[in-house]
């Protein structure tokens, strides 16, 4: 790891490993558990694999927080999800992956049963159980094989790290992402998985959050809900708005927090981290893009032409390429203020701080088109060039480093500002979602 600049960055898989063990000491009153079977999806019958991974408090807590997707079409655990949030306290989540549990078949009457099968185990009450499920999108769940493996999974609780479960969410993702905080005295970690079905709209990931500073209930919502639009609604990987992912948050009460304010800074730090992480570990990634907006009329609108940008698809794959083809960033900025009016006539944009448009005509020359393909190449996760055969360098397991192609817009028409984080489009892209349930 770089420890010479605040960025992150990592030579091999083990060293990324080592840096995650160095953060994943669980705040107090915590412990999850994790164990893997093998089942045959009901659907499409053969073999597959799923991880069950519980995060479980000491006692009760009647200090949590949930935002959830807005996908019209939401899965099961996000349908009991938002019932449990009238709940007087909350005591454990279970989370599997593999199937998501989105409109199946009697998915909630699933959901349920394996929440009161967990409970009785657990010495709670169904209610206080917090089901959450990632995977094939119209699959049903293995309950049996899920119940049989559901002892496991309470036998491995211990309060040693939280590593095993950052690993047990994972579906095509291909590395764990943990991000931690102190704040007032206490602690903050959350873990998070997402790699495709990337824009929140809160949300399309799945992130656990604990902390054992004592939040009040209510506190810790409207906080959670601050944070969560100005770090995971600020990024995109493919546009996609899943139909299950939710963020969660969990206080065991054990520290009494002095200060709201330096909770809030270290949640929103830990959040906006772990944004980024997801982005950078996106299917296929290979530039991460960060779009700052300045000179807006106000956020909203410049959260919406950052997203305009990062989602503008002919863009993506210029980058991914490291082809500094600016004519299609102007269009996407374009495509965007033909229906969402806003003042362009004194836009200015740079990449890499290299000024590319001003005074409605392209700032180039052969020198900055020659400077503009190093940026990009500066920003590569791996190469993006395919070898002599013709094949493409393979993912790598680990973020090497957290450089993005930075690009700035200002519109000179406010004092508003945004920034939003989004990635290229692969080849790499494709084949995975072209084979994902294969």
């Amino acid at each position: 790891m770089d420890t010479a600049t605040t960025r992150l960055t990592f030579s091999s898989e083990h060293q990324h490993r080592a840096w995650l063990a160095t953060q994943a000491a669980l705040p107090n009153g915590f412990k999850t558990g994790v164990t893997r079977f093998n089942f045959t999806p009901a659907e499409a019958p053969k073999p597959a694999a799923m991880t069950l991974t519980l995060i479980t408090l000491d006692k009760p807590t009647p200090d949590f927080a949930a935002v959830f997707t807005q996908n019209a079409f939401p899965g099961a655990p996000v349908i009991i999800g938002r019932r449990r949030l009238a709940e007087p306290t909350l005591g454990a989540i279970l989370v599997n992956n593999k199937i998501s549990n989105v409109c199946a078949p009697g998915g909630i009457a699933t959901a349920e049963r394996i929440c009161a099968a967990t409970a009785a185990r657990l010495h709670m009450a169904p209610a206080q159980i917090l089901p959450s499920s990632t995977g094939v999108i119209g699959w049903s769940l293995p309950e049996a094989d899920m119940l049989a493996a559901l002892p496991r999974a309470i036998a491995a609780l211990d309060g040693a790290g939280i590593l095993p479960a950052a690993e047990g969410i994972m579906t095509t993702d291909l590395y764990p992402k943990i991000r931690r905080a102190k704040a007032s005295g206490g602690t903050i970690v959350a873990i998070g998985k997402g790699a495709g079905m990337i824009e929140p709209n809160m949300a399309t990931l799945l992130v656990y959050i604990l902390t054992d500073l004592a939040i009040p209930r209510n506190t810790l919502r409207e906080t959670l809900s601050r944070t969560v639009a100005t770090t995971f609604n600020t990024i995109s990987i493919d546009s996609d708005t899943s139909t299950s992912d939710s963020i969660v948050a969990l206080s065991s009460g054990h520290i009494p927090c002095a200060d709201t304010t330096a909770f809030e800074t270290a949640l929103e730090q830990v959040c906006r981290e772990l944004a980024g992480d997801i982005v950078r570990n996106g299917e296929g990634v290979r530039h991460v893009i960060r779009v700052h907006i300045k000179g807006a009329p106000d956020a909203t609108a410049a959260r919406a032409l950052g997203k305009a940008i990062v989602n503008a698809p002919l863009f993506k794959c210029a980058i991914a390429g490291n082809d500094p083809n600016v004519g299609r960033l102007i269009q996407a900025i374009g495509k965007h203020a033909g229906t969402h009016p806003i003042p362009t006539a004194r836009l200015r944009a740079s990449i890499g701080g290299i000024e590319i448009f001003a005074n409605g005509t392209f700032q180039l020359n052969p020198a900055k088109e020659t400077a503009l393909a190093d940026c990009l190449r500066a920003a590569e996760l791996y190469p993006s060039a395919p070898d002599t055969n013709g094949f493409f360098a393979p993912p790598i397991k680990f973020p090497p480093h957290e450089r993005c192609v930075e690009i700035e817009i200002a519109l000179d028409s406010g004092h508003a500002s945004a920034t939003v984080l989004g990635a290229d489009l692969t080849h790499e892209y494709v084949s995975e979602n072209a084979d994902y349930r294969s």
